[in-house]
């Protein structure tokens, strides 16, 4: 049986259910890349930004079952704003806008349920998000990659640029690949 996928904007309604589906990508996911203490707070760096939503550049990926039923298999978005990762919540943000003629547009909050993980989800939203990036007037992107990410974002193209950490309130450390691609 081949898995059919669809897709839809997010929109305000669907927050409980994008953060559910973090949740569960988060602590299911990551769990082979990040100690407990570092799961207990990954939170912090990640998260749903409404600003996406906003923006109307966040997805959410969905399977469908049969004709009565949908299921949200994954979520994520681009950006067209500065801030590179991160939640609504997450410190340093800022609102301002890319120059699609020298700016890089930001691959953003990219999640997959755990039970769809390596389904080809993941590939799916990067397709949209760079069609749709692109058709804005983008030419190049960035994103922050987690460890469990990395290997995805390597298939279609993105080249490290750094490698380092995000330490929260506590000082904990969060590992972070910083990734970009040109079109």
């Amino acid at each position: 049986m081949s898995n059919k996928y669809t897709h839809r904007l997010a929109t305000l309604e669907d927050v409980t259910v994008i953060r559910e589906l973090m949740n569960l990508a988060i602590y299911e996911l990551q769990v082979d890349h990040l100690n407990s203490e570092q799961l207990d707070v990954a939170h912090q760096f990640m998260g749903l930004d409404t600003g996406l939503i906003g923006d109307q550049t966040y997805f959410l990926i969905l399977h469908e079952e049969g004709t009565v039923s949908e299921t949200v298999v994954g979520c994520g978005g681009w950006g067209k704003r500065e801030t590179l990762y991160g939640g609504s919540h997450t410190p340093g943000r800022s609102n301002a806008l890319l120059d699609p003629l020298k700016d890089r547009a930001r691959v953003r909050a990219m999640y997959c349920h755990p039970d769809w993980a390596r389904q080809g989800v993941g590939s799916y939203i990067m397709n949209l998000v760079e069609n749709t990036a692109r058709a804005q007037g983008f030419t190049k992107m960035t994103l922050g990659a987690t460890l469990v990410g990395e290997k995805l974002y390597e298939c279609f193209g993105y080249k490290v640029t750094e490698r380092c950490v995000d330490t929260t309130d506590d000082g904990i450390e969060i590992p972070l690949i910083k990734m970009e691609k040109d079109f």
